[in-house]
């Protein structure tokens, strides 16, 4: 049963990547060199041990993608964020970071992420209602019967996949996205673009490697090395971007909630990995709507992550910490984690200097 639960779990992961990595295709990022990234992530977890995997993730490839007036600029600020980011992961800045802010500030962060997730997923249903719909309410008594999230995005992923087909099938098919099989050295460039583009992933990544390490080792009930996940990430993307390939970086995995988190992880990457030197992103990802993962979102966001982060951010210490919870969970939450972690700090200091 728990290789089972491995198993599901993994390929519970690509079903919730196979939409991003449409995302990052229609922007222009090929398809092949970013399988290096995956073969990069799972090397790296299979010798650290981390529970953290890396996939697609649609925040990075937003920014990345309208940021860079073409494909030469989109990998340049790419490349050299992810190069920032192994430096300030080779130095252990991460885990400094998270010693230094200390607990409040990162439970308000993780809070704010779980309420991103649940705009993220309602959003998502709004633009497919009857995908979003039926991923919703499968998703919701899933995890209510079984309190278990791999079972949850396997069950409302799959069945409102089975919907959408169905009452889908007889609608034209969108634009052929064209696949780059081929691995070719890129030349990259800088310029103000470019500069400002990486310095924007390095501050979206900061944020999102602390809160996402910090979630997904909660889910697995242990610690993970936000230092080493950042070194494992950067890797991947420069490795991606050198040929090619789009950003691939940290996300909130069910393989986390495996009995063998750390291998359900591996095999995940593999699997994208194998995926994506086969060029069947655009086949497979025409059968699994976006709107698909809505409920396993929520869910996770809703219900697994905001409430003890929530109680703990504002309940911890006196009636100040609870100040600096509140505003950390609120601005993540309407921003993104690193922004959500300056509001933290500074409202920290501001009460530190005029009191509460």
């Amino acid at each position: 049963m728990d290789l089972l639960k491995d198993l599901l779990a993994a390929l519970s992961g690509v079903l919730n990547g196979l939409p991003q990595g449409i995302l990052a295709l229609t922007f222009g990022f090929a398809s092949v060199p970013t399988a290096l990234a995956f073969v990069a992530g799972a090397a790296g977890n299979a010798l650290t041990g981390s529970v953290a995997v890396i996939s697609f993730q649609a925040e990075t490839i937003t920014v990345a993608g309208t940021m860079g007036r073409n494909m030469r600029e989109r990998l340049s600020m790419i490349f050299f964020g992810a190069a920032i980011m192994f430096i300030i992961g080779m130095f252990g800045l991460l885990e400094k970071i998270i010693d230094w802010i200390g607990p409040v500030i990162t439970n308000g962060m993780m809070a704010g992420v779980g309420i991103m997730l649940a705009r993220v997923a309602w959003d998502m249903a709004k633009n497919d209602r009857l995908v979003g719909i039926i991923s919703f309410i499968t998703g919701f008594f899933t995890y209510m019967i079984t309190k278990d999230l791999v079972y949850t995005i396997t069950v409302s992923v799959v069945l409102s996949s089975i919907v959408s087909y169905f009452f889908n099938k007889n609608k034209p098919l969108e634009q052929k996205i064209e696949v780059t099989e081929k691995l070719i050295r890129q030349k990259f460039v800088i310029n103000p673009y470019v500069i400002r583009g990486a310095l924007a992933m390095v501050c979206l990544n900061i944020g999102a490697n602390i809160a996402f390490g910090q979630i997904n080792g909660d889910i697995a009930d242990t610690h993970v090395n936000v230092d080493i996940l950042t070194m494992i990430s950067s890797l991947a993307d420069m490795v991606s971007t050198f040929f090619g390939g789009g950003p691939v970086e940290a996300i909130i995995s069910a393989t986390s909630s495996a009995p063998h988190a750390v291998w359900s992880g591996v095999l995940m990457m593999a699997l994208m990995a194998i995926i994506l030197f086969s060029g069947l992103l655009p086949k497979i990802g025409r059968f699994i709507p976006t709107a698909s993962i809505a409920g396993f979102l929520f869910v996770l966001g809703a219900i697994v992550t905001v409430p003890p982060n929530a109680t703990a951010a504002l309940t911890a210490g006196d009636g100040s910490s609870g100040l600096v919870g509140g505003t950390t969970m609120v601005v993540t939450a309407i921003t993104d984690p690193f922004l959500g972690m300056l509001a933290g700090i500074i409202m920290k200091a501001a009460i530190s200097i005029f009191g509460l």
